[in-house]
């Protein structure tokens, strides 16, 4: 066990690297929370709360924002045990000025008026950022997102690509890709021009990525030749072709391609909104061979949904030069789950291909508190496993971890045509 105070001299060192986010789903309209509603609204809390026993009933639109407030902060007491309670008590002590180590449901009104009075502010957004250190924030951005109103430096863009993969047979995506793209898709050679409009769009708008989350049972594998596909008709055939054609768009325009994998949808049919989806452990980056083999150029960002699967990404990322292990998704962003997956990555992966954390978040204020946890767990590695019991430096510490938390991020999404996340062609 490492001694404290190099713990916390560690990270307050990593602490002070700012933040560059690379996968959230903020909105650059509306980054910041406009209400406590906003916050308790993030769907671990409703999630949390239903299967501590709150009804649906709270979170219908209808419901009075401060009643709903009132009812989760009075569950929050039964699962105020978690890592996600944690979050919620230092979004409110380093945004709303909280003078206390928990929060009870005593405290809902007073959280209620102080996010008034704070988050109605008009340069609430600023203010998030700079307490919170932040320099990018990666988007997910629906294909026919127009990519207008903010500043592509700060708020990236990302292709996000499901519903293409997986609901093209669906009349209404095809008549936005229609709408976003002035070609109206009935045959493959019409798509593969639609699809590759898209990227030029997304990349000249500044796009950095492209991103996908995936099932358990997908298997990537090129078109078959000679087989023709309707593209009005659901199959997997179709869906397998369609993400081909994004990883030959990633390749030919110099995107990452971020794939998170494992997330079966509506498993729970009456959970809460986003609260319906998990994993199960059948799924193998052994089906993914036939991907990482074909593009050697394009960088994969790889994101598992169950820690199960760490080893397999670890390997994975030790042999493909290609593949990178990226951040803690989902139900694996649980300190004690990252501390065993982070540890594990740190000693079998090369550094350059460690993307070490992105936040999931759907609001700024969960930037921050998300990072810290991921910092707190990182800085006990570097103590314990690194300098304690190798011997390295501070300095060469610190050091591995902005590599791995700042510097890559920048390295691995400022990709160009032909280069992977090794940096070489």
């Amino acid at each position: 066990m490492a001694s404290a105070s190099l713990v916390k001299r560690l990270y307050e060192q990593i602490a002070a690297i700012p933040i560059r986010d690379p996968h959230t789903h903020i909105s650059p309209q509306r980054p910041a929370a406009r209400s406590l509603d906003e916050i308790l609204g993030y769907h671990y809390y409703t999630e949390l709360a239903h299967s501590a026993g709150m009804s649906h009933d709270p979170l219908r639109v209808e419901f009075p924002a401060r009643e709903r407030c009132r009812t989760l902060l009075r569950f929050l007491e039964r699962f105020d045990n978690t890592a996600q309670a944690a979050w919620l008590v230092e979004i409110a002590q380093t945004f709303l000025g909280f003078d206390k180590a928990w929060i009870t449901a005593t405290d809902a009104d007073w959280l209620w008026e102080q996010a008034q009075k704070r988050m109605t502010a008009p340069d609430w957004d600023q203010q998030v950022l700079r307490r919170s250190n932040i320099e990018q924030i990666f988007l997910t951005n629906d294909f026919d997102d127009p990519l207008e109103g903010f500043d592509p430096n700060l708020y990236v863009p990302c292709l996000r690509t499901d519903d293409l993969v997986f609901r093209l047979h669906q009349a209404d995506v095809r008549a936005r890709l229609a709408k976003a793209t002035g070609i109206e898709v009935g045959q493959w050679n019409q798509l593969r021009e639609a699809v590759d409009r898209l990227f030029r769009y997304f990349v000249a708008h500044g796009a950095r990525a492209c991103a996908i989350s995936l099932p358990p049972d997908f298997v990537p594998l090129p078109p078959e030749a000679g087989v023709i596909l309707r593209l009005d008709t659901p199959s997997p055939e179709l869906s397998r072709s369609v993400f081909w054609m994004l990883a030959e768009g990633c390749r030919d325009y110099g995107l990452p391609f971020d794939l998170m994998i494992g997330v079966h949808r509506g498993v729970y049919r009456q959970g809460v909104y986003q609260g319906q989806d998990l994993l199960d452990q059948r799924t193998s980056l052994y089906q993914y061979r036939e991907l990482f083999n074909a593009f050697p150029q394009v960088t994969f960002c790889v994101s598992v949904l169950s820690s199960s699967q760490n080893p397999e990404l670890v390997a994975f990322s030790w042999i493909f030069p290609n593949v990178v292990a990226s951040g803690h998704w989902w139900y694996s962003t649980l300190p004690a789950l990252i501390r065993h997956d982070l540890s594990t990555r740190l000693q079998g992966v090369p550094k350059t291909k460690l993307i070490g954390y992105y936040s999931d978040a759907y609001k700024l204020e969960f930037v921050l508190p998300k990072f810290n946890m991921f910092r707190r767990v990182l800085a006990e590695i570097l103590a314990e496993d690194y300098i304690e019991r190798q011997g390295w430096s501070e300095d060469r510490a610190v050091q591995l971890a902005r590599q791995v938390l700042y510097e890559n991020v920048a390295q691995i999404f400022d990709r160009r045509p032909g280069t992977r996340a090794g940096g070489s062609a």
